[in-house]
């Protein structure tokens, strides 16, 4: 039994309630040309037949390439994010920018130095730490079911 609650222990200690997760990008362009707003809706009652003939000769209006990431707006110093360098990832703090030069450190060891070109970096894997909500629940639900089994088995 002892055994056990050692192990339940030691699995609760190494569980965190941070997760490095990925930001979405929002579609920056707003829309306040209020001949487009007529457009869309009259595109919304156009028939389906209508408007896959249209779209196959306008595929150029349909796809728009995303806008561009900043890579140096993303990586603020003392920013604790894991990134994707030539394949590789790494799980790092920054530290600043010398001109095209990401320099940071990773997150166990604040002595080893860092330095990675922005263009290097894959900008669409940047991921921030962050509190993950729904992790955090499970691991308090877990904790109280641990407390309740505990309390019956002691009573037993």
């Amino acid at each position: 039994m002892r055994k056990n609650l050692y192990l339940i222990i030691l699995s609760f200690s190494l569980v965190s309630c941070y997760t490095y997760q990925v930001k979405k990008q929002a579609n920056t362009e707003i829309d306040n040309n209020p001949q487009s707003k007529k457009t869309a809706v009259i595109a919304n009652n156009i028939p389906a037949q209508i408007k896959d003939a249209a779209e196959s000769q306008g595929l150029s209006n349909a796809q728009q390439m995303p806008a561009a990431i900043n890579v140096q707006e993303k990586l603020t110093p003392n920013k604790n994010v894991k990134i994707d360098v030539d394949g590789k990832s790494y799980k790092i703090i920054v530290d600043r920018w010398e001109s095209d030069s990401l320099v940071a450190h990773p997150v166990n060891n604040s002595k080893k130095v860092l330095k990675f070109h922005k263009n290097q970096i894959n900008s669409e894997k940047i991921a921030e730490k962050r509190f993950s909500q729904p992790i955090a629940d499970i691991i308090t639900v877990v904790a109280y079911a641990g407390i309740g089994v505990a309390v019956w088995s002691l009573l037993q």
